[in-house]
């Protein structure tokens, strides 16, 4: 059975303008309740095909952009979301970009400067693993990362004039080709300590855990605070956000791929045409290979 794609995108939007309580108005545990895990596996091999096709048309018509951006808190299933979901991409079409503590040289520029240089070229696909969102949510947790210092705006000054630059930027890409998808993958703290306790208790997963993770599980409150903050300023019309359920990886899975599809399929990629004297030279080409194969 397949799901409902267009159900599971609307499930997903923030409206522009609509005031975000992640703890009321968004479940983390929500799945297609018509929908177990194993037809979720088959309708994930469905959309890959779909988002496969897709993105090959969009690749060689060459004229947009996209860019994917992936937020969340610590085990959320970033990383897991680009190796299963972007597994239904070509390769070839596609960049990633994780972003981490800012380097030196990234210091010397404003904050999106180092988000700007990695924008998708024409015809490209790039991921976002973290954002600049990181720059409205851990430094608001965290007030000593922020850069460049801004000492003479006050707290809800200094969080608002970003909003703005943000959206103002994103505006910008969008009116220029680049077609903004952004996913928030809402997790539980229940499910984030199941999954910490995976990490510890399985060796070949420990290199993924930290005691720098349960120091920054004690933030969770404001974490979430921040999170609700930035869904509510910056989910606009031209870069709408979707928040993703994330216990359930194979939901999460499926719904991010229906909010790609419908994203994609809006923008109905076609194979370029070509003019009368390519399809000339492409009908001498045919003849002078078909002899050269008979004889």
């Amino acid at each position: 059975m397949s799901p409902n794609w267009n159900k599971l995108v609307r499930n997903t939007r923030v409206l522009p303008g609509r005031k975000v309580n992640l703890g009321k108005d968004f479940d983390p545990g929500s799945k297609d309740g018509d929908l177990d895990k194993a037809g979720g596996r088959a309708a994930l091999a469905e959309a890959k095909s779909k988002l496969f096709a897709l993105q090959d048309r969009f690749y060689a018509q060459a004229d947009r952009s996209l860019l994917i951006v992936l937020q969340a808190i610590d085990a959320a299933g970033k990383d897991g979301t680009i190796k299963h979901v972007m597994s239904g991409l070509n390769p070839e079409g596609v960049d990633v970009f994780s972003y981490k503590a800012p380097t030196p040289v990234e210091r010397m520029h404003d904050y999106l400067w180092r988000h700007q240089i990695q924008a998708p070229e024409l015809g490209r696909i790039a991921v976002f693993n973290r954002s600049h969102y990181e720059n409205v949510t851990i430094t608001r947790v965290h007030p000593e990362l922020l850069w460049p210092k801004t000492p003479e705006l006050d707290d809800d000054d200094l969080w608002h004039r970003r909003f703005r630059q943000i959206n103002d930027w994103e505006r910008h890409l969008t009116e220029n080709g680049t077609t903004i998808v952004k996913l928030f993958l809402n997790v539980s703290k229940e499910e984030q300590a199941r999954r910490f306790l995976a990490r510890i208790e399985q060796p070949e997963k420990n290199w993924k855990f930290s005691a720098e993770d349960m120091h920054e599980r004690e933030y969770w409150d404001a974490y979430q605070h921040a999170f609700n903050e930035m869904l509510s300023h910056t989910s606009t019309k031209h870069a709408p956000w979707h928040v993703i359920p994330a216990d359930h990886k194979w939901f999460s899975r499926l719904t991010t791929f229906a909010v790609l599809l419908e994203t994609m399929e809006a923008m109905n990629p076609r194979y370029p045409t070509v003019s009368a004297d390519t399809k000339a030279e492409l009908a001498e080409a045919k003849k002078i290979l078909e002899a050269e194969i008979r004889d």
